[in-house]
């Protein structure tokens, strides 16, 4: 699954209950200071389940540090990380694997493991240039697995606006 010649680790993940207070955390303990924060509605975004997220990106020393605040119970796949009573937590939930060149090798990437020994729990697209899903990695590694693929024109919209550290 990790050595493919056009796949490369991208991203490290936490989960959180409160976006803004892990803003805070990782700009005043971390020393990260800005993330880009998406909107909750992206248009074109058809997810597997419904889930609603807020995600913030930055990229810290060319790795992507990416945050979630599930909303509500729509999302349990990235909420069953945090605690039950609501209270602030950031906990560490997946690393990203980015799949390089077209969506015919996304779509090979993606055959090339065996499902049953690392199922696909959730996916998701927008249009003909993001394709993304994760595998079950817990039993293993005590963590999922993202594997996405990005069309180039939406990669350099996304540098255009996602801050890099250092600068």
């Amino acid at each position: 699954m990790f050595p493919r010649s056009n796949a490369a680790h991208s991203q490290v993940a936490y989960v959180t209950s409160d976006l803004d207070r892990a803003l805070a955390v990782f700009r005043d303990d971390y020393d990260v200071p800005s993330f880009h924060v998406f909107a909750n509605d992206t248009p074109g975004l058809v997810q597997s389940d419904g889930a609603r997220l807020r995600i913030a990106l930055a990229l810290v020393g060319g790795v992507e540090i990416e945050l979630i605040e599930p909303q509500g119970d729509s999302a349990p796949l990235f909420s069953q990380a945090l605690p039950g009573d609501g209270s602030f937590a950031i906990r560490f939930h997946h690393v990203a694997i980015r799949v390089e060149g077209t969506l015919a090798d996304f779509e090979a990437h993606m055959a090339s493991f065996d499902p049953a020994r690392h199922p696909v729990v959730w996916h998701g697209a927008m249009g003909d240039v993001l394709r993304y899903a994760y595998t079950d990695e817990r039993a293993a590694l005590g963590h999922f697995v993202e594997h996405v693929w990005m069309h180039p024109d939406l990669r350099a919209q996304l540098a255009g606006v996602i801050p890099a550290y250092p600068a």
